[in-house]
């Protein structure tokens, strides 16, 4: 099964920085132990320094990650507060009837609510439904209903 790992890289900052990723590397082994098989690509390991990205190369990677978004199995998304690239991700996998699962406590936000199929509060809420089996259920669940 093939993950994106969406999630919240410059969010609202107005400056060139950077929110913590180190949620990242935590999610990837997450879904690598509890899912045999997951191959999880994570849009930052091969663009640490995409801030310094000039805007040919800029556009051509926010694309190129857009269009992946489409054609993996799974958009996993953690978006612990607003972040508009992740909702373009999500709403490019949800448009073609990929599965996307959100990290977020933001329930109530319409991007959130709207284009995902399961939200985690918290990502100790995401370990418990890899660690039951739940989320492994609701992915076939979801999975198998767009095929």
């Amino acid at each position: 099964m093939r993950f994106f790992l969406a999630g919240i890289m410059q969010g609202s900052h107005r400056g060139a920085d950077l929110h913590d990723q180190d949620y990242r590397t935590h999610i990837k082994r997450l879904l690598e132990d509890h899912l045999p098989g997951a191959d999880v690509y994570d849009p930052m390991a091969d663009h640490a320094g995409s801030l310094s990205y000039d805007d040919e190369q800029g556009r051509r990677v926010f694309f190129h990650h857009s269009h992946m978004c489409r054609e993996v199995d799974v958009v996993l998304a953690f978006v612990p507060e607003a972040s508009m690239g992740t909702a373009v991700e999500m709403w490019e996998a949800y448009q073609s009837g990929r599965a996307v699962i959100v990290v977020s406590p933001m329930k109530h936000n319409w991007a959130v609510k709207f284009l995902s199929h399961e939200i985690y509060a918290d990502v100790g809420e995401l370990e418990q439904a890899l660690v039951s089996g739940r989320l492994a259920e609701r992915l076939r669940e979801i999975l198998c209903a767009d095929a």
